[in-house]
């Protein structure tokens, strides 16, 4: 059959707002009304949401910023509801709201955020609690020293500093330091090139890296700590164990290497290339697959999604440069002076920092243990994070 404005129109509604709504709104139509549905369902819905220069979830962020600031509280609420339920990622969704707080003002974003979490208990949805009492609160700060990094800080007890993989930053803890924090201190950073620290001028190498997090440490004033790095993380825990032992009481190496093979090499040089030509979002996509499994990508598009999106975050010239330490990773000949309890973890899937590369480090720290993940590739933490914290957390009582 073929459809005119008001079909089309009609078709953009029930996918914004769902059936029920449009249901509802076009079946009580009456002889007063029935034209003004009629416009707006022609206009509004065929006209202005059938437009191609717009993403769906893009337009309705655009509406609630608007409503929110025109302080049209149902039309928020409609589509707010019908944003959730569409899939628009909450992360979206709160920064809309944040924005929202500083050009349309705080009193209409309070009443926003009630809105919304009214909603998300309706959807039975309610997020994590995140209390910002006490020893709860994440702490923000920058090192003195230079270049700076930033270092978030929660929790009580024995310290544990936590350090990140390339290409993300201290938020790819975000989840593993709260549990942490119950029963310890817990300081993460985002290394030089990455996050909210500085961006010098590269290359950079490893000992920069390790250096970096000794200053850290000792600034802090809180070591000898309990070191936890996964991949870039993890080649600069090795190093903090090798050149500054007193810093170290104990170390967690996950999905890393001491050493990549020579044939690595040419891989190195074409993502630096690819990002020098392109940014990061030349690599991104394929960092995601080396990242995530294909199941968890799968089962976690939206764990995929924001991944990735991290990821176009990143400086290109600090990627760059990080690449540029990375690639040049060579721990193992001095590995057997590491004398601290060591726990190695590695992913069965995982490509880019393999069981047999974790089962060398082991095999040269006196001691050592190894955690092979079946289910995990490169990002452990994020794909089994319930087995990756159990097992931290037995290792890390030990110590």
């Amino acid at each position: 059959m073929q459809q005119d404005d008001f079909d089309r129109g009609v078709k953009n509604r029930r996918a914004v707002l769902g059936d029920a709504w449009v249901d509802r709104s076009l079946g009580n139509a009456n002889a007063f009304n029935a034209e003004f549905q009629s416009l707006i369902t022609r206009y509004a819905w065929n006209d202005i949401w059938g437009r191609p220069g717009l993403d769906q979830t893009t337009r309705r962020l655009l509406v609630l910023g608007m409503t929110m600031g025109l302080a049209r509280w149902e039309e928020f609420e409609l589509h707010c509801k019908a944003a959730i339920r569409g899939g628009v990622p909450l992360d979206k969704i709160k920064e809309t709201l944040m924005q929202g707080a500083i050009y349309c003002g705080v009193p209409a974003a309070n009443t926003a955020f009630k809105i919304t979490m009214d909603i998300l208990r309706e959807e039975r949805r309610v997020p994590a609690p995140q209390p910002l009492a006490g020893s709860a609160r994440v702490a923000i700060h920058h090192t003195f020293s230079e270049p700076q990094l930033r270092v978030a800080v929660q929790g009580r007890g024995a310290p544990v500093v936590l350090s990140h993989a390339l290409g993300l930053s201290l938020g790819m803890w975000d989840a593993f330091a709260t549990r942490l924090a119950d029963t310890h201190e817990v300081a993460r950073y985002d290394h030089r090139g990455h996050g909210g620290s500085a961006v010098p001028a590269g290359p950079y190498t490893l000992d920069q890296l390790v250096d970096d997090a000794a200053r850290l440490i000792r600034e802090w004033g809180r070591g000898p700590v309990v070191f936890i790095g996964l991949s870039m993380g993890g080649m600069v825990g090795q190093g903090l164990a090798i050149r500054h032992p007193d810093l170290v009481k104990g170390l967690v190496l996950a999905n890393t290497t001491a050493k990549y093979p020579e044939a690595a090499g040419a891989m190195w040089l074409q993502r630096i290339a690819a990002v020098e030509a392109g940014g990061v979002a030349a690599v991104a996509d394929a960092v995601v697959e080396r990242y995530l499994s294909p199941a968890f990508r799968a089962e976690q598009p939206e764990a995929a999604r924001a991944l990735r999106e991290q990821l176009l975050r990143s400086d290109p010239k600090g990627y760059v440069a990080s690449c540029q330490a990375v690639m040049a990773v060579d721990w193992l000949d001095a590995l057997p002076s590491v004398r601290c309890p060591t726990l190695v973890i590695a992913g069965a899937q995982d490509v880019g920092a393999t069981p047999a590369m974790a089962q060398a480090i082991v095999e040269r720290i006196p001691g050592a243990q190894l955690q092979v993940f079946e289910e995990a590739s490169h990002l452990s933490v994020a794909e089994v994070p319930e087995v990756f914290a159990h097992t931290v957390e037995k290792f890390v009582a030990r110590v």
